[in-house]
């Protein structure tokens, strides 16, 4: 994350704060089961198991649903080359804008499915030679990255080199607040306002023009 201008630090940030936003409202609509977090649902799936739970096919569902979503991301970003992120954004806002459909047919628990899709995909936004050099839904690895930075920065080293890393995360906190917020007042429509800022989002990066690779 470094290795890129701080233009697309603060957008990966808000990326990471729509992510939030999402799985906030995902985990309030099906009652504790993630749609961006897939550390959470693996650890649901082996408790199922080992409970022998009804939970336990919903878990792996969605698990595998988050893989596709990344495989899809990775194809449309291949076939779009040099427009990789507005097209790996794009293919996340009409997910997000599909389950947002669904749920106004009355789809239950399936609106969950796009919204993993959609969270699946939007990690391919910084993927670079075949790795994502940013994950933008799940913080574990960036927290780590965080305290190493700290610690760092403690002995004498960079002094800021862990300030994107808390940015990073905070963007995640900031937008579960905000989606669990919104579901509180709206329910899933609440999803509405991420089928907008990814709209938004997709418009800037287009704006930017073409993908531009870490800096060295």
């Amino acid at each position: 994350m470094l290795h890129y201008d701080r233009r697309i630090r603060v957008l990966a940030a808000c990326f990471s704060g729509v992510a939030g936003y999402v799985d906030a409202i995902g985990f309030l609509m099906t009652g504790g089961f993630f749609v961006s977090f897939m550390s959470g649902n693996s650890t649901r799936l082996g408790i199922g198991v080992a409970e022998g739970s009804p939970s336990t096919m919903f878990a792996a569902i969605l698990l595998v649903t988050f893989v596709v979503g990344v495989m899809m991301g990775a194809i449309v970003g291949r076939i779009a080359r040099t427009h990789r992120r507005p097209a790996v954004l794009a293919l996340v806002t009409g997910l997000l804008a599909s389950a947002l459909a669904l749920h106004a047919v009355g789809g239950g628990l399936l609106v969950a499915i796009p919204m993993v899709l959609a969270m699946g995909a939007e990690n391919t936004v910084f993927a670079e030679d075949g790795e994502v050099r940013i994950g933008l839904t799940y913080m574990t690895g960036t927290l780590v990255k965080l305290g190493k930075r700290l610690t760092t920065a403690l002995l004498g080293g960079d002094r800021f080199g862990w300030v994107p890393f808390l940015v990073l995360w905070s963007g995640l906190l900031a937008g579960a607040v905000a989606g669990a917020l919104a579901y509180g007042a709206f329910g899933v429509n609440a999803l509405v306002g991420a089928v907008v800022a990814m709209t938004m989002l997709t418009t800037v990066i287009l704006i930017m023009g073409p993908d531009l690779k870490p800096q060295t």
